[in-house]
């Protein structure tokens, strides 16, 4: 009896896992390239001096916040 129930068990806990199911970690996760970003326009730029391009943002982290008024 004691046998059947650990093949019942092991049989359940295979039938459980799928191999195929895809799992992805944020780590490995694949983006599609959706090619170059566009420049970001606009001629008022909020604390900065002179308009920002992305040529001069290469290399460097950006938080970008968009906001309305309305």
């Amino acid at each position: 009896m004691n046998r059947w129930l650990n093949l019942f068990f092991a049989l359940a806990l295979t039938a459980c896992a799928s191999p195929t199911a895809p799992t992805q970690s944020a780590g490995n996760a694949r983006y599609p390239d959706l090619g170059a970003a566009p420049e970001l326009a606009g001629d008022t730029w909020l604390n900065t001096p002179v308009p920002l391009r992305l040529a001069n943002l290469r290399g460097k982290v950006v938080l970008v916040e968009m906001w309305t008024f309305g």
